[in-house]
């Protein structure tokens, strides 16, 4: 497909911006194939997954990509994922194709203010998936009462209690109506976690999110399996409490390493494809390091948006990219609290140089405020993607990571 100006034959356009699967495919945009992790997802069998990767690392195209493949009657899957890996796994990954029933859902829309205005939005978020399948009010299976409940949450006159517990129910009726176990896909879970302990309401959003993913995820007979993502692995004890089928896939995990963010070998076929290999070291040095698992990785964000600058104007210079896609006031409410010594280490880092820390990938946004533990600000800035690995090492039981810039 040619991009409307543009006379390169085979030229597509980049997608920049672009986290619908189902649109980037029918628009005919540049696609890094990941369908992939749908054959890893079945054969690991995790029943409540979470994905915890930095921003623009392609989290929520993930999902949106996983929802194309598995949701009954929500696109016609077999023609958008035609030449795509997955296609080619064979039968026992393709009788799982437009099968089952999928509740998703996004809480990036609870970043406001106030946690009255977080709740607010909450509901309609959850009201606007109720609306998504007011089908399930024809097929005929719910009763009076199910149906007066499903009115009531997709119309925003529900009780509290009737959000809180809204994706079981939800969960119970898609199941009932067709039959078969409901797929649960829950994007930026950490959002609001974060928005809320800068906002100064973090002990008010705490319950809120366990209610709502307890509901869903701990011993609910309608799931047949949960995909979550966000920014930082939040302790199990403040949101996931009790819930002892949730596997935490996290940058440190070997499990699922090259689903998100580039492989060398998919940077070396971006740059071929727009004919710019001359500029292979120049990607390398400017937005290759992080490493997932034992997998070295690009940053999806970047790599695309320097493509398409060089494209048009090979003489255009890198520029940080990732650094400017969302706001530093965590970087910067870090590093006012650090002490000397964290500084210090800062100012290593800004020259060149690697620190090794403990990591201890347990921890909540409560513990950025610990005064008693400067590790915490290391763990922060490790999981988040401000600082990537280096090298590792296991000492005493501990293990350490060598970290840079």
């Amino acid at each position: 497909m040619m991009r409307k100006g543009s006379e390169k034959v085979g030229f597509k356009p980049f997608p920049i911006g672009v986290d619908n699967f189902k649109e980037m495919i029918q628009e005919g945009y540049y696609y890094v194939d990941k369908t992939l992790l749908i054959k890893e997802l079945l054969d690991m069998r995790g029943k409540v997954n979470l994905f915890t990767r930095p921003r623009r690392f392609g989290k929520t195209l993930g999902l949106s990509m996983l929802q194309c493949f598995f949701e009954k009657d929500y696109c016609d899957a077999r023609k958008l994922f035609q030449g795509l890996e997955i296609m080619a796994a064979g039968e026992k990954y393709l009788k799982h194709i437009s099968r089952y029933p999928v509740i998703s859902i996004s809480l990036k829309t609870m970043k406001q203010a106030n946690f009255d205005l977080s709740y607010i939005q909450m509901k309609k978020m959850i009201a606007e998936e109720f609306g998504r399948h007011e089908e399930l009010l024809k097929i005929g299976k719910l009763t009076e009462e199910e149906k007066e409940r499903f009115l009531a949450i997709r119309d925003v006159k529900g009780t509290d209690a009737d959000y809180l517990d809204a994706l079981r129910f939800l969960s119970a009726c898609l199941a009932k109506s067709y039959r078969e176990k409901v797929i649960i896909l829950i994007d930026e879970y950490d959002v609001p976690l974060e928005n809320s302990y800068f906002g100064g309401f973090y002990e008010k959003m705490i319950p809120l999110i366990r209610s709502l993913f307890e509901s869903a995820l701990k011993t609910n007979d309608s799931l047949e399996f949960a995909v979550i993502t966000g920014c930082l692995r939040i302790s199990k004890e403040s949101i996931f409490t009790g819930l002892n089928n949730l596997k935490i896939i996290s940058i440190t995990n070997p499990m699922y390493s090259e689903h998100f963010g580039f492989t060398q070998k998919e940077v070396d076929e971006i740059l071929a494809f727009y004919d710019r290999s001359d500029f292979a070291d120049v990607v390398k040095r400017w937005y290759d390091g992080y490493v997932f698992g034992r997998t070295e990785v690009y940053n999806p964000w970047s790599v695309l948006n320097y493509v398409e600058l060089i494209w048009a104007d090979m003489t255009s210079l890198p520029r940080p990219f990732w650094a400017n896609t969302s706001s530093n006031s965590i970087v910067k409410t870090l590093v006012e609290k650090a002490d000397i010594k964290v500084k210090q280490e800062i100012e290593l880092l800004i020259q060149g140089e690697s620190i090794e820390k403990p990591i201890h990938e347990d921890i909540t946004y409560e513990d950025i405020g610990v005064e008693e533990s400067e590790e915490n600000i290391w763990n922060f800035l490790f999981f988040t993607g401000y600082l990537k690995k280096v090298d590792e090492a296991l000492r005493d039981g501990i293990r350490y990571i060598s970290m840079s810039i």
